[in-house]
């Protein structure tokens, strides 16, 4: 527990966004103890399981162990399908859920998970946009928050996907598919988790299984970023394929270039990007994903997979990652500076060999006399006498 707290959240409204799909998000202004204000914008799938997970940390005071004694408020689950209609109207209940939060006792209202989930993203101050789609478009909530905000005409459209192969759910939270099954995504999550509804089923399936009807689907992803981003690994993994990476808790890597999905590449090969977790940056999310969630299998990995589109995705070899990227880049420059000086430094010291002065050679002592009418000739002997 920290000395940092809030002392109230106010919610200003919501916000109807168009990328990369149609969603929602909350508007919450939150005032802390230092007195600063900040806007953050939340999914309510988000703060539910914020909810969810809150309610876990404290089993009394939710009523798992005797309702009588819940102080934590209610929230309720999201709708099989959450448009602009339920968006709006769940707003009084969110209100008050947070104003009550916020009274908690302090080990609840005061808490790391609390504190944690409403500090400012990245995402809060630079919102994802795309200069093709519609701007986002605000509502904000009316003084009296029981008013009804007036409705917008026309349909709530979302992407159509289309399974590649079937797919078997490990849990109640996932959605089981068969191949040629067309379901609307309404919310694409990083992780390579996708949440989608096929009639009137609804949950998350991964992104791996599904295409878009209209083309390969390697346009929706960024290009690579061949500076690198640094990344923390949260969670250790060892490698399945040839082109992945063994990776521990704690590494520090260079991500180039992130999948739809879910898996990210490095120089020298690819990781979930569930396990990672952006330097200098802090947040529940990725924690709840490593506990409910195992990484989503690769497109590569699915066997049986059926496209509709003659033409496959393109590929990037991990060659070519590994040619263009910065950090490769910068290795190979500092190699040949390094050899390059090595053969400055051996030449010059040749140079300095082939200008030093060379050795005369030593004159002999001259012979005793002695020595001379001993070992000497005759004719020499007489040049001394």
């Amino acid at each position: 527990m920290g000395d940092t707290f809030i002392r109230h959240i106010e919610l200003l409204g919501y916000e109807k966004r168009f990328f990369p799909s149609q969603h929602y998000v909350y508007m919450f202004l939150v005032k802390w103890n230092d007195l600063s204000e900040k806007l953050i914008y939340r999914r309510f799938t988000e703060i539910y399981e914020f909810h969810k997970e809150l309610k876990e940390m404290f089993p009394i005071e939710s009523g798992d162990i005797n309702t009588e004694k819940r102080i934590i408020p209610h929230l309720p689950a999201p709708k099989w399908f959450d448009g602009q209609r339920s968006t709006e109207n769940r707003q009084g209940t969110l209100a008050e859920y947070c104003y009550t939060l916020v009274n908690l006792p302090h080990k609840i209202s005061r808490c790391l998970h609390v504190v944690n989930f409403f500090k400012v993203r990245h995402d809060d101050m630079n919102p994802v946009t795309d200069s093709q789609i519609k701007k986002p478009e605000g509502f904000i909530l009316p003084k009296d928050a029981k008013k009804t905000l007036s409705d917008i005409t026309g349909p709530i459209v979302l992407q159509t996907y289309r399974a590649i192969a079937d797919y078997e759910k490990s849990s109640k939270s996932e959605m089981a598919l068969k191949a040629g099954d067309m379901v609307d995504v309404v919310e694409k999550s990083e992780s390579g988790w996708w949440f989608c509804q096929l009639k009137n089923k609804r949950g998350w399936v991964p992104a791996a299984y599904l295409e878009p009807t209209d083309g390969p689907d390697e346009s929706e992803e960024q290009e690579p970023n061949y500076a690198g981003e640094q990344y923390i690994v949260q969670k250790s993994y060892t490698a399945l394929e040839e082109d992945e990476m063994t990776l521990k808790e704690g590494d520090t890597i260079e991500v180039i270039h992130k999948l739809l999905d879910g898996w990210k590449d490095e120089t020298t090969g690819y990781y979930p990007a569930m396990y990672l977790q952006k330097a200098r940056e802090t947040s529940t999310s990725v924690k709840s994903r490593l506990r409910n969630w195992s990484a989503p299998p690769r497109r590569s990995s699915i066997q049986n997979a059926k496209s509709i589109h003659k033409q496959g995705r393109k590929q990037i070899s991990q060659e070519t990652y590994r040619r263009n990227s910065k950090k490769y880049i910068q290795s190979r420059r500092n190699m040949r500076e390094k050899f390059q000086n090595k053969a400055n430094v051996i030449a010059e010291k040749n140079e300095q060999e082939e200008n030093k002065p060379k050795a005369q050679p030593a004159v002999p002592p001259r012979p005793s006399k002695d020595l001379i009418l001993n070992r000497c000739t005759e004719s020499t002997r007489r040049k001394i006498l």
